[in-house]
């Protein structure tokens, strides 16, 4: 046995994992060139490894699930495309107005059929609200809802979408709440599809980079977008938005977060999934706001994103038939393994996902959030 295939079968043992086990956690090696690979590069090396079918797994979310619960992650040194990444986010703003295309380009610019095809019907590429239900498509209009409702949206009020997506929320306050909207996005993709989806609602899709941004709204939402900000521009963004709110408006932040302020992200999710993306931390969230806005509310329900991603997965297994002629099969198994290794993170609580509410002055008379 070779000495790489020793440390692996060591450590995920750790995990209560087994290499050739019959438990759906336990994995099946296919190729003994992954026991190196994973040993050397880490997580990146792990995905890599996978998308090649050099390993399977009944239920990844659940391995995912173990080894992360297990803490490996601490016990594995660094691989060097982690350290690089950690010192291109450390010491250069990776995430200017250059760099920020990387991810509309590599992602999100990818066939809106892709998304469609696992998304709920208002193409909600974010947690649902699975409070009181099990379904995805009600668990996201709940999720729109518990918006709308913390930003106290009114008929006629102008609303902003910063990174609007496929411009599901737009249509969603426009037409139950009576807003007039104005989604903006980097991606030429969700900007057509966008334009199509709200036609004939008082919505306006503008494809504007955040740091562009002109006008005066009462009420601004950013759902998701965040995460591909990274902790240099914060104080931008959110100076971008007090400038543009209204003195007696709300500011509501949907975002996944971090348990510690890290200026770097998995090696595989930065490579395959979301270039240059970072997730901000209780810490850097509240930096930022200092002297610009009032925190009123804080909501923490990231166990949701675990049933979310488990639907996602599940429609996108089904429905893989009508998209596959446009993929290969390296593409599915990297859909696969980026879904249900997200669904495995979340499940281990390694990630969360905030509803920050904030204001410019403080509300008058105290501020208390929809639940």
């Amino acid at each position: 046995m070779h000495r790489a295939q020793k440390l692996i079968e060591k450590l995920f043992a750790a995990a209560d994992v087994r290499i050739g086990g019959a438990r759906p956690w336990d994995i099946k090696v296919h190729d003994e060139r992954f026991y190196p690979r994973v040993v050397s590069h880490g997580n990146l090396g792990l995905g890599e490894a996978y998308m090649s079918g050099w390993w399977d797994c009944d239920a990844l979310d659940q391995f995912f699930y173990k080894i992360l619960s297990a803490d490996l992650e601490k016990k594995v040194s660094l691989d060097w495309t982690t350290v690089r990444t950690y010192l291109q986010s450390r010491f250069w703003n990776i995430q200017n107005e250059k760099g920020s295309k990387k991810v509309a380009v590599n992602h999100y610019d990818l066939s809106a059929k892709l998304y469609m095809s696992f998304l709920d019907p208002y193409n909600q590429y974010t947690c649902g609200y699975f409070k009181d239900t099990s379904d995805l498509n009600e668990a996201q209009e709940k999720k729109m809802d518990l918006i709308c409702k913390k930003l106290r949206l009114r008929k006629g009020d102008k609303v902003l979408d910063i990174g609007c997506g496929w411009g599901g929320f737009a249509k969603f306050a426009a037409e139950r709440y009576g807003c007039e909207v104005t989604g903006i996005t980097i991606s030429k993709e969700q900007a057509v599809f966008a334009r199509e989806f709200t036609k004939g609602l008082p919505v306006t899709i503008l494809d504007l980079d955040y740091r562009k941004i002109k006008g005066y709204y009462d009420k601004i939402v950013i759902c998701g977008m965040i995460e591909h900000v990274g902790y240099k521009n914060y104080r931008r963004i959110f100076k971008i938005v007090e400038k543009n709110l209204a003195d007696d408006g709300l500011f509501l932040l949907h975002t996944i977060g971090s348990d510690t302020s890290v200026t770097r992200t998995d090696s595989w999710i930065d490579k395959y999934i979301f270039p240059n993306g970072m997730l901000p931390s209780i810490a850097q969230i509240g930096k930022t706001i200092e002297k610009l806005f009032t925190m009123e509310d804080w909501h923490n329900f990231s166990a949701y994103y675990d049933p979310t991603l488990m639907a996602w997965f599940k429609n996108f297994e089904k429905n893989w038939d009508d998209i596959k002629a446009d993929y290969d099969e390296r593409f599915r198994r990297m859909w696969e393994y980026y879904l249900l290794s997200c669904a495995g993170s979340f499940r281990a609580r390694k990630n969360q996902l905030w509803q920050i509410v904030l204001s410019k002055h403080g509300v008058p008379g105290g501020y208390e959030g929809a639940r």
